[in-house]
């Protein structure tokens, strides 16, 4: 994700060898062969794109505002929606390291899992972390970093290891909590004990006191890092959750704010949804029914105030991406591993299609949002892209299929050369000054700099590629300086929107709100933080 305006073509290929020369974490951003963007560059100057996007009123661009935490929760956005969870520290996906008390050593999934669990580390790193299930505020199942659930199957005497494949009653351990301190034991009430051989075993006389005893662990938490609706849903139980959300969905987003998009001539919302969503009102465990109707409440806003709608899978069916904005339970990514994964979350476009297909408010359907280039191959996302774009159109020719880049090292030419397209296809590119070691130590003019210098020319020579539209579905209005000035502020988000307005299919910003202000657009038209008002 990357590339400003040169003077001349000769300035651009000066450009390349620069890129080429620059920081590896940065090039995993631009990775572009010198040869194609040198092609690309040329063909922008010959042939410059001008295409107009269908339905949108303004001046043919998509000039939006996500949704984000809305329908799909994201923690960070929103934070006091899990003040109230009982043991809020320790929800779905939460890492935890036990040392024992006595031995003073660190509990272990030898190997990271697939056999026997010891007490014997001296220091905690992967296979010394445990990921946590939560099953109730005070039932854990504990999963390895290779996978396995640590289990002890036998009742008291046992010993426990990291070899379930998946977890059920054997798999399941209580949690009693002193500050750091706990004690864990089996369904029978058997405390689990750090023995004298290095053993974990389920077998401690009667019940431990807080004192350095053998069934004393001292916990930490070493990761708590998701925080969506996986873990919003199954912290506070299904009532209690049902309670949160529908408050939550009823006032985060109103039609108010659709007035307040159009004052300020925004005419396009991308509202990222859950695969859920296709189930409501009833959706599976923990999952809480009730987006779908507040997503029918956003399209007649819309139309009220001659906004568009686009419609993005923002977590799919066993995670894209593993994180909590694709309601990751744990982190685990195994969307593209499973053909079943696949095929639910084609049912869930088809179900959006369906419904949506024909309203007036529709302007397109982003397949998938951020599947990771880690763990989600080219050819599989591809083909799951093709799958979509059918399905959609079996139900509209007008409205536009929206193809998400991969996020980490990939390139964002993967998606043009391969040559599925037929007619209102739109790539989605995420552009952050942030996330990547490369923008740590930049100023302000640098970051500005880079907005120009890097990002302009791959907009210019996408847009002339032979294939899909370009969008930057995200960006946002700032960066890693410290104690930014107004100011600079304002220049760094004035040389966004210029940039940014070359995409041919437009742009959105990450979000409409946000506890963190930069990234909340209301706080910064408010403010004057964003000098939007001048685009």
């Amino acid at each position: 994700m990357l590339f400003r305006k040169p003077p001349s073509v000769v300035a651009s290929f000066d450009f390349v060898a620069e890129v080429l020369s620059m920081s590896s974490a940065f090039v995993v951003e631009a990775v572009m062969n010198e040869w194609v963007l040198a092609i690309l560059l040329c063909c922008w100057v010959l042939c410059p794109s001008a295409l107009a996007v269908e339905g949108i009123h303004g001046d043919g661009k998509v000039r939006g505002v996500n949704l984000g935490g809305w329908l799909v929760v994201e923690g960070w956005i929103k934070p006091s929606l899990f003040d109230n969870i009982p043991n809020g520290d320790m929800l779905d996906g939460t890492q935890v390291q036990f040392k024992s008390s006595t031995l003073q050593k660190y509990v272990c999934a030898e190997n990271g899992g697939g056999m026997a669990v010891t007490v014997s580390r001296d220091a905690a790193s992967s296979w010394e972390t445990f990921t946590l299930w939560r099953v109730s505020e005070s039932e854990f199942q504990f999963r390895s970093s290779l996978g396995q659930f640590l289990t002890c199957d036998g009742g008291e005497g046992c010993v426990v290891a990291a070899t379930a494949q998946s977890p059920s009653t054997s798999e399941t351990f209580f949690i009693e909590r002193n500050n750091s301190r706990v004690h864990v034991k089996l369904a029978n009430g058997v405390y689990l004990q750090a023995t004298k051989e290095n053993q974990l075993t389920a077998d401690f006389p009667g019940q431990p006191e807080w004192d350095d005893n053998a069934a004393t662990f001292l916990m930490t938490i070493a990761a708590n890092n998701l925080h969506g609706d996986y873990q919003l849903a199954n912290g506070y139980g299904h009532s209690k959750a049902k309670e949160v959300l529908q408050e939550h969905r009823n006032t985060f987003i109103t039609i108010e704010d659709f007035n307040f998009l159009y004052r300020q001539g925004i005419n396009t919302v991308r509202i990222p949804v859950g695969w859920w969503i296709a189930f409501d009102p009833n959706p599976p465990a923990p999952f809480i029914g009730g987006s779908l109707e507040a997503l029918d409440n956003a399209f007649s806003w819309a139309v009220d105030y001659d906004i568009k709608c686009i419609i993005d899978l923002h977590a799919a069916p066993g995670s894209q991406n593993g994180m909590e904005h694709s309601a990751s339970r744990d982190g685990w990514t195994g969307w593209s591993n499973s053909s079943d994964y696949i095929s639910k979350t084609l049912n869930v476009i088809d179900f959006l299609a369906k419904r949506y297909g024909r309203h007036p408010a529709l302007l397109g359907i982003e397949l998938l949002n951020e599947p990771s280039a880690a763990t989600v191959p080219l050819d599989t996302l591809v083909s799951y892209y093709k799958k979509g774009y059918d399905i959609v159109r079996k139900y509209t020719s007008s409205a536009y299929v929206i193809l998400c880049q991969r996020i980490g090292n990939a390139d964002p030419l993967e998606l043009y050369q391969a040559n599925m397209w037929s007619h209102n296809v739109v790539v989605d590119l995420h552009y952050y000054n942030l996330f990547d070691t490369f923008f740590a130590n930049l100023s302000s003019v640098d970051n500005i700099e880079f907005i120009y210098k890097s990002r302009e020319p791959q907009l210019r020579a996408l847009n002339s590629a032979n294939g899909p539209l370009v969008f930057i579905g995200e960006w946002v209005n700032e960066w890693n300086v410290k104690s930014g000035s107004q100011a600079e502020y304002l220049n760094f988000g004035k040389a966004q929107l210029e940039v940014y307005d070359v995409a041919s299919f437009g742009w959105a910003y990450w979000t409409l709100k946000n506890d963190m202000k930069h990234w909340d657009f209301e706080w910064n038209i408010k403010n004057n933080y964003l000098p939007f008002g001048e685009f």
